[in-house]
């Protein structure tokens, strides 16, 4: 189903204290970060999206990553719990802002579920078991939204849609890791060569893929499968270990 809104949350200012182990995050720039933001705001409205812009909150450096909040399907949304401590407390204000729009449910302890874990197909979805996802979390979502949740269980990994993302039309974008996973079988799996593995972080707005720059043997390889794309500059985001999709939280 295509999007139609998307929320989206301002690059605080205490952004350079981020959760990351990235080898450059002591480089990262918040103006040039915000400028990126400004850049993949402007490209989903031109995709025809609806942005919510919620302030920056600074008590939060990572909160810039609003899909972690929420899980959202149909007319439910999932409000998540936060496996990295730190981040709990995020969630409130993207709360407030889909209870406008959808019936809302509150993970509980000692479940544990982040967005970036969660891919979003038509009739079930599939999330992470990993560093921040918990079964006790993934099963109260499913419960909720009423829909079947398949999982990955991979406790190594931070989230799943960094290394796993979905295009449409049955067709995936995977990392070597789990190209050949037995739960990604059913679909068309596009291998992201090995040197742009922070690529396979794609979003997908209709017909159009924006990828992050950079990656042009993945960008060949997603318009030979008849896709449109946009790239775009996600430096300072890779930085503190986001991409695309952690931007946004798409309904």
């Amino acid at each position: 189903m295509q999007p139609t809104k998307a929320i989206l949350r301002e690059v605080p200012n205490t952004y350079s204290r981020c959760v990351s182990s990235h080898p450059q995050h002591s480089s990262l720039n918040i103006e040039k970060a915000r400028e990126q933001h400004r850049k993949y705001q402007e490209t989903l409205e031109n995709l025809g999206i609806e942005t919510i812009l919620l302030e920056k909150d600074d008590r939060f450096p990572d909160s810039c990553f609003v899909e972690d909040t929420a899980i959202v399907h149909k007319h439910r949304a999932v409000i998540t719990r936060f496996g990295e401590p730190s981040r709990r407390g995020e969630e409130r204000e993207v709360a407030e802002v889909l209870k406008e729009f959808k019936e809302v449910f509150f993970i509980s302890e000692p479940g544990t579920i982040e967005g970036g874990d969660v891919i979003h197909l038509r009739e079930y979805l599939i999330s992470g078991l990993t560093e921040r996802t918990n079964q006790n979390g993934v099963d109260q979502s499913s419960k909720f939204l009423n829909v079947p949740i398949e999982t990955v269980k991979d406790s190594t990994i931070v989230h799943l849609k960094s290394y796993v993302t979905y295009l449409s039309r049955d067709i995936l974008v995977s990392t070597k890791k789990y190209s050949a996973h037995p739960i990604f079988k059913p679909f068309q799996v596009i291998e992201v060569p090995p040197e742009e593995a922070y690529g396979a972080n794609t979003l997908t707005i209709g017909d159009v893929v924006i990828i992050s720059s950079g990656h042009p043997k993945l960008e060949k390889m997603i318009k030979e499968h008849g896709f449109e794309t946009i790239t775009l500059n996600m430096s300072e985001f890779e930085k503190c270990e986001g991409a695309l999709t952690c931007l946004s939280i798409r309904f």
